[in-house]
């Protein structure tokens, strides 16, 4: 019984997290934990000076990828960043360090440095200024980044349609986890200070951790023409007629064996 457990166990892996066995995502996040990113690529910086990743990235860092003139989830998330930043006890650029990068490559350095002066003004407690700092780039280093981080997205005409989330990179540039923001009626979005302090010391261990997104993004696809998330049944009855096999496969397996030690234990 174990050992069909187990096959049944490693079927259910390979299916939902084997590449080879599922499509591409078009937007959204694929977890790409325990990757690396290239600390190698360049970005700008809120004064417009251009340095590599690896520069930005010295501890434990927090990245989230947005575009600054969103008028969606991007600022939301970035303010969920700043009432966390409030309410936790850690100690910037000692503990952690956050990045925000705008994947609209058209959004300049300008720009950035205008939207760190609305956000660090939220913050209420004494925090560095590079310990935040809010990026800009090409369009090809852009791509290459979030690729890396699975962060898919798409652009349709001015704006994009893409999700949101924090992902922790060790000092290494390992993916170590994705932190999804919650979401309420009566709040808005809010990152809960007892996950995003876990997902720190985790990253500062340098653990790979997977979330809940994996079964959602098994659950739901991208439908491109409706723009929206729709029930992926064909996946979710496939891996019902899966688990219905192996529990018949046990049932048969197990029941005659009972049935055998009955007779033994009534002959006895």
């Amino acid at each position: 019984m174990r050992i069909l457990i187990k096959i049944f166990l490693v079927i259910i892996v390979f299916n939902f997290s084997n590449p080879a066995q599922s499509k591409k995502i078009e937007i959204g996040i694929d977890e790409q934990l325990g990757k690396k990113l290239p600390l190698n690529l360049e970005f700008y910086d809120e004064a417009g000076n251009k340095k590599a990743l690896s520069e930005f990235i010295t501890g434990p860092t927090v990245l989230a990828f947005v575009y600054y003139e969103c008028p969606g989830i991007c600022s939301p998330l970035m303010t969920s960043i700043a009432e966390v930043i409030n309410k936790v006890d850690l100690k910037p650029v000692e503990n952690y360090n956050i990045i925000t990068l705008s994947f609209d490559e058209n959004e300049k350095p300008e720009l950035a440095a205008d939207k760190k002066r609305n956000y660090m003004k939220i913050i209420e407690k004494e925090f560095p200024e590079n310990a935040w700092r809010f990026l800009t780039g090409d369009s090809a280093n852009i791509r290459t980044l979030t690729d890396a981080a699975g962060f898919y997205f798409k652009r349709e005409e001015d704006q994009f349609i893409h999700s949101g989330a924090l992902i922790f990179i060790s000092e290494e540039g390992k993916i170590c986890r994705y932190l999804f923001p919650n979401y309420s009626d009566s709040r808005g979005y809010s990152i809960l200070p007892f996950d995003f302090k876990m997902a720190i010391a985790e990253t500062s261990e340098g653990k790979a951790t997977p979330t809940i997104a994996r079964i959602l993004q098994f659950c739901f696809s991208y439908e491109p023409e409706g723009k929206t998330y729709v029930l992926n049944l064909t996946r979710i009855f496939g891996a019902g007629i899966l688990l219905m096999a192996v529990v018949f496969v046990l049932f048969i397996t197990i029941k005659p064996k009972k049935v055998k030690q009955q007779e033994v234990n009534n002959g006895k």
